[in-house]
């Protein structure tokens, strides 16, 4: 299974991109998106350089499924608002390209990649490279993306495996009640 790892930005996105065969990881791909050569104020014209951007990086690499970073508030809410439609931009951009998109919160991303909430950037990066055997460290928003495809990777599995559970005690219960089981 191929992931896309997206790290929403409004000047800088980072994506990264992993295959996963059972537990094994491998690199394929990270780098950014930026919107920097614009004016600051051609909200519009960022938002759909990152739009443009993701659609192509999702049509190159062919991936399965993608996972972007959930936004909270940050201190500044004029910041929250213009990060959330680079989100925006970015699920509508991977919704448009045929993918499911799960979303995990940067303490999900740390505490699976790090082992704890509280990792700092560097550390991120550090692990990434480590899990992925990369020679160098990546950029911190490709690290922080390609970490999101790493959380995926694990949580996936997962909850694909409480899924079947799940599905699992329902027949088991409605067997026990003499009922059927759909």
């Amino acid at each position: 299974m191929r992931i896309l790892g997206i790290d929403p930005g409004l000047q800088t996105t980072g994506f990264g991109l992993i295959d996963v065969d059972g537990h094994r990881l491998g690199y394929v791909a990270s780098g950014t998106i930026r919107t920097t050569a614009l004016a600051l104020g051609d909200l519009p014209g960022r938002l759909k350089v990152l739009f443009d951007g993701i659609s192509e990086v999702a049509a190159r690499y062919q991936p399965d499924v993608a996972t972007v970073e959930i936004v909270f508030v940050n201190v500044n809410p004029q910041s929250t608002l213009l990060l959330g439609q680079a989100r925006g931009a970015a699920i509508t951009a991977l919704v448009a390209s045929n993918l499911p998109v799960a979303e995990y919160t940067a303490l999900q991303m740390k505490k699976a990649v790090v082992g704890h909430g509280r990792a700092a950037k560097t550390q991120v990066q550090e692990m990434v490279r480590r899990l992925l055997q990369l020679p160098g460290l990546p950029g911190t928003d490709a690290a922080d993306a390609l970490g999101m495809a790493i959380t995926h990777a694990h949580a996936g599995a997962a909850m694909a495996r409480q899924g079947e559970a799940a599905t699992l005690q329902r027949r088991q219960h409605a067997m026990y009640k003499g009922g059927r089981s759909y």
